[in-house]
């Protein structure tokens, strides 16, 4: 082996100390600037009568290399000559190396500030751990969120909302995405983002977990054939924060976490072992959309109830002072609401009861479920009453007659087998499916069998092909179908990819249409939000999935019980919204919404607005929780919204609207 040379040597060791940092890379230049000192000191001190001793030469040669004022006080072509040689070098070694160092230390230390790995110094703030496509939907939901969020706040003994969003990389462009996101803007200064990865114990640290008022894990959009799916990152994250609390003696946080297998939810229950609730991702959106399915026209609901900021939105009020006072005296007291049911205790758990009678009292400890624009909305009016309701008991026997369907799916995701089973689970109706997608056949039967192991109602059979290739969508004749469904693939690189193929897709199927003269109802699924406006002036009822599953995370982190509310409205046996045709004699000019609703409360239901054939001028079917005394001039073709138990008609697909 040959021996390194002195220089090799000597600068490999400068190597490892420049590497070490800027403290050790002043220490090296600090070293020479005394090297080159001594020097000039020597090559200076044997003039004669020039210095007294080293010391002063030392002194003598510092000066020069720092400061190059010095040089015109020097006599002597030798000292000229040394203190020029000081001069240059300072320039280069005490100048320019040490201004490159600081400089290059400062630069680094803002970047890793600007990165987020800082850890904060909050309590009682919302903790939001992932970047996904649920992300920015939810932060703009928090942030939009006014009344129940006072309340919120309140409950946590602060004043001011703070949120802080983990992401695996924080920039500039981050900064940038969250500040031009719609309903953000200079908002956007309440949301501190750190950086890291929610699978690691430091970066959830970084985000004070066990300070936070309420820890929300989004799903991520991940591949069926992942290893690593968004379920399982969801238990690591749980566990992780359970042996954070443990390790700290801490109690453990309130968790909002999206699972997308409903199965594993007692799995992610014992894993934290504290305040958690599970929003099932698939099967929340498999409910949303075979509602629509059966209820066409449901589309517009959704989206009032849970997108619009000026919209209508679900209320849970718990007031002692309300207690003993009957259902059609807290509606009556309130003209800008409309109570929908009772909350109620039982025993550890809660109970749901939709469209109560409207003689039952409430009692100490039970929640009002409420519907209405504003959270002022849900409290008593002063000095205004209105006629109350009679609302009787529903008649339990009645049940809807039997329908079978022929169900077109284009395109393939995880959510597939959830929504066969949700269509499977409502008695007297059956379903015919068709899948076409070019994902392999024993691929996609093998999730269904996993996840729907004997469908007894719905029938399901497989066509593999791309139907964006020409003349696959003829072929496979959605004409003779009564529903179209278009999915986004989570085979794609991204979302824009995938919302890509589904818009084409329909593009292609709506040219088809027309051609055939014959037009079945049409659900489409995107997931960016940017590309709902593309879309929205077509015939078809839009679900932006991400957009939805943000929003009711975003509420059931603020009012926990929302979550039993939903699972009632939007699971097989519990109430259902559909629409309901008018009696003849609500027709006539002078009727108010009032009225109306007294017409349905005889049968036990509840009304919740009007659906218009006819669209305003702003292009909108549907008026939720109107003026109850404003006369609705109602014409033929108009139709009741209605809060009940298998309505009986359905609204027909009168105009597209978008469901987010």
């Amino acid at each position: 082996m040959t021996p390194l040379r002195f220089i090799d040597r000597l600068k490999f060791f400068l190597e490892r100390q420049l590497i070490r940092g800027a403290f050790f890379q002043l220490m090296v230049v600090g070293l020479l600037i005394a090297l080159i000192s001594l020097i000039g000191g020597l090559l200076v001190l044997p003039l004669e009568g020039a210095f007294s001793d080293l010391g002063e030469a030392l002194w003598w040669a510092f000066l020069r290399l720092t400061d190059p004022g010095y040089l015109g006080d020097d006599q002597g072509s030798w000292r000229r000559v040394v203190a020029t040689l000081l001069t240059i070098s300072g320039y280069v070694v005490f100048m320019g190396t040490l201004v490159a160092i600081m400089t290059r230390w400062l630069i680094s230390a803002m970047t890793n500030l600007e990165r987020g790995l800082t850890p904060v110094s909050l309590k009682h703030h919302i903790a939001v751990l992932g970047w996904t496509s649920r992300t920015l939907p939810l932060i703009t939901k928090l942030l939009s969120t006014t009344g129940r969020m006072r309340l919120f706040l309140h409950r946590n003994d602060t004043k001011r909302l703070r949120l802080v969003a983990l992401a695996e990389e924080v920039s500039a462009s981050r900064e940038h995405q969250l500040r031009s996101e719609s309903g953000v803007g200079r908002r956007a200064r309440q949301v501190i983002l750190r950086s890291g990865d929610p699978l690691q114990s430091e970066a959830l640290r970084r985000v004070a977990c066990l300070d936070a008022a309420a820890v929300i894990i989004p799903g991520s959009t991940q591949a069926t054939n992942s290893l690593l799916n968004a379920d399982t990152e969801t238990i690591k994250i749980l566990l992780t924060i359970a042996a954070q609390a443990k390790d700290q003696r801490r109690p453990l946080p309130y968790v909002v976490a999206e699972l997308q297998d409903p199965r594993r939810e007692r799995i992610l229950h014992s894993a934290f072992g504290g305040d958690l609730e599970l929003v099932a991702g698939d099967a929340t959106l498999s409910r949303f959309m075979v509602q629509t399915l059966r209820h066409p026209g449901l589309a517009e609901v959704f989206q009032e109830m849970m997108i619009l900021p000026d919209g209508n939105e679900l209320y849970i009020r718990f007031q002692d002072e309300w207690a003993g006072e009957p259902l059609a005296s807290l509606d009556s007291r309130r003209p800008s609401a409309i109570v929908l049911g009772v909350l109620e205790r039982a025993g550890s758990g809660w109970v749901v009861h939709m469209n109560a009678p409207s003689e039952q009292r409430l009692r100490k400890g039970d929640g009002l479920i409420l519907l209405a624009r504003r959270f002022e909305d849900t409290n008593p009016a002063r000095g205004q009453t209105l006629e109350p309701l009679h609302r009787r008991p529903r008649n339990e026997g009645e049940r809807p007659p039997s329908r079978h369907r022929r169900i077109l799916i284009l395109g393939w995701n995880h959510r597939v087998p959830a929504l066969l089973q949700e269509l499977d689970s409502y008695p007297g109706e059956t379903a015919d499916v068709t899948v076409a997608s070019f994902w392999p056949v024993e691929d996609r039967q093998n999730m269904i069998n996993g996840y729907v192991p004997e469908p007894g109602r719905v029938g399901c059979q497989h066509v593999k092909t791309d139907f964006l290739m020409e003349g696959e969508i003829a072929r496979l004749a959605p004409e003779r179908y009564d529903t179209v469904m278009l999915l986004t693939s989570d085979r794609m690189g991204s979302n824009e990819e995938a919302d890509a193929r589904a818009m084409v897709g329909y593009l292609q199927l709506q040219d088809h249409l027309q051609q055939a003269g014959t037009w079945p109802q049409i659900l489409l699924e995107l997931t960016d939000p940017h590309n709902e406006a593309l879309l929205l002036a077509r015939n078809s009822e839009i679900f932006l999935s991400p957009v939805m599953l943000s929003h009711l995370l975003a509420q059931v982190a603020l009012r926990r019980e929302l979550r039993l509310v939903y699972d009632e409205l939007f699971t097989q046996g519990g109430a259902e919204i559909g629409f309901r045709a008018l009696p003849a004699e609500l027709l006539a000019a002078d009727t108010d919404f009032r009225a109306a609703a007294q017409s349905v409360a005889t049968s036990g239901e509840t009304a919740l607005g009007i659906h218009r054939a006819q669209p305003t001028p702003e292009g909108r079917h549907l008026t939720l929780n109107p003026d109850p005394g404003e006369p609705l001039n109602l014409s033929a073709g108009d139709q009741l919204v209605v809060l009940g138990r298998e309505p009986e008609r359905h609204c027909p697909l009168s105009a597209p609207r978008a469901v987010s």
